[in-house]
């Protein structure tokens, strides 16, 4: 079997830097690939914008041609015309997944128009490649508010459906040795015709979350309890069923097997932390250190509040609460979670005292990258305000590497 590659909601790579282990850029500004999958397709697109930032930086980093990259809304694509894949990777919004009959067919089903998983699911529908390998927010599992799991339980029924198992674990990268406190679930699918199906269907379901399945060599566990939660997704009539009815809870492991789903809560085995300090720049330019009307504000921002505030559903007041945080982010702890905000003056936005000039500023775009792990100067190819929200959309591209070792020996052994 061979390793072809389709990205989808693709950035600017970060699943191909991942998977490709690649660490620098030559004097072209091309990526040099040290890994063994074959990325034969992609697709970016950003809505409601003409400039496409991200599109234009993968371009160029991996020298795409038209046929293997497109720059077209992913909803307009015919999903025939996607090339044959093996594993099919990206990382999606966590949206509201609900279904419901179709009103011009009653045993149609329809999902919101406008949610992205069904672009997913279409493409499973559709290609039927043997692996997946996705990433969401953590929230994603107990989603929506108003009926938690749902959300999680619909994507489990529509893997059901298309003849896949799934193993899922919710990963902070700080516990594993990288640098940054980012925690995302990490979602692997398989089909039920492959030899990996075949193997782990014969494993007890503690062996595949602690010590057998594609998370527990990189990612190790300890189940907080002897006994796993059983979730019995194919007992639902549909996704319908599943969308109005469903009311179970996840746990953030756990796997599927033959539509019958067993999660439980754990706890990370830790590995050595990874520290800010190991990935900060020297001789840094004037413009990322804070002048002293921006230590003020951040100040305020960092400290601990308490603000009347007014409703606008009914006028109300109520009081916003605040807890205080450090006045700087210490270098001696991996770093927060970064957002799309970092670099503006913003209670979340990371900020350093240099260790050289004793004063305090920003990251600069390159230490953001370092959090996430990519090449320096990955997003050079745009504006300093794109390139922090970009690393803040992006996922931490050393946890994929290890998964990505994990996954070619799969397809190894296929």
């Amino acid at each position: 079997m061979d390793k072809t590659v389709v990205e989808l909601f693709a950035g600017v790579g970060g699943f191909r830097v991942g998977l490709n282990n690649i660490k620098t850029i030559n004097t072209a500004g091309v990526a040099i690939e040290d890994g063994d999958f074959n990325f034969i397709w992609a697709n970016q697109w950003e809505p409601s914008t003409k400039g496409q930032p991200a599109f234009e930086c993968y371009k160029k980093r991996f020298n795409c041609n038209e046929n293997e990259l497109s720059n077209e809304d992913i909803t307009e694509v015919e999903k025939e015309k996607i090339p044959n894949h093996t594993l099919l990777c990206g990382g999606f919004p966590c949206q509201d997944y609900s279904v419901a009959r179709s009103l011009k067919n009653e045993k149609g089903i329809e999902g919101k128009k406008g949610v992205l998983w069904w672009q997913i699911n279409d493409i499973l529908k559709v290609k039927k490649p043997a692996f997946v390998l996705l990433e969401n927010v953590d929230r994603l599992i107990k989603s929506p508010s108003k009926q938690r799991g749902q959300a999680f339980g619909i994507m489990l029924r529509c893997f059901y459906d298309q003849g896949y198992s799934v193993e899922w674990r919710v990963i902070n990268a700080a516990h594993y040795g990288h640098p940054q406190r980012r925690r995302r679930v990490f979602i692997f699918a398989f089909r039920n015709n492959t030899k990996y199906f075949e193997k782990i269907a014969k494993l007890k379901c503690e062996e595949i979350i602690c010590s057998k399945g594609v998370f527990a060599k990189h990612f190790p566990v300890e189940l907080c309890s002897n006994k796993l939660k059983t979730v019995r997704i194919k007992e639902y009539n549909d996704l319908v069923d599943v969308s109005e009815n469903f009311k179970e809870r996840f746990e953030n492991c756990g796997l599927m097997i033959k539509g019958i789903a067993y999660t439980a809560k754990s706890v990370p085995i830790e590995s050595e932390s990874l520290p800010l300090k190991n990935i900060i720049e020297e001789n840094v330019s004037d413009e990322y250190f804070l002048d002293d009307k921006k230590v003020k504000k951040f100040e305020y921002l960092r400290g601990a509040k308490k603000v009347l505030r007014t409703r606008k559903s009914d006028g109300g007041k109520y009081y916003y609460s605040e807890g205080a945080m450090s006045k700087y982010d210490s270098l001696e702890l991996p770093g927060r979670t970064m957002l799309t905000s970092e670099g503006t003056v913003n209670r979340s936005t990371h900020i350093i005292e240099d260790f050289k000039e004793k004063k305090v500023r920003f990251l600069t775009p390159v230490e953001c990258e370092r959090l996430n792990q990519f090449p320096d100067n990955w997003t050079d190819t745009m504006d300093k305000r794109k390139r922090y929200f970009m690393m803040g959309n992006a996922l931490v591209c050393g946890v994929i590497a290890k998964l990505g070792a994990e996954i070619s020996s799969i397809i190894d052994d296929e």
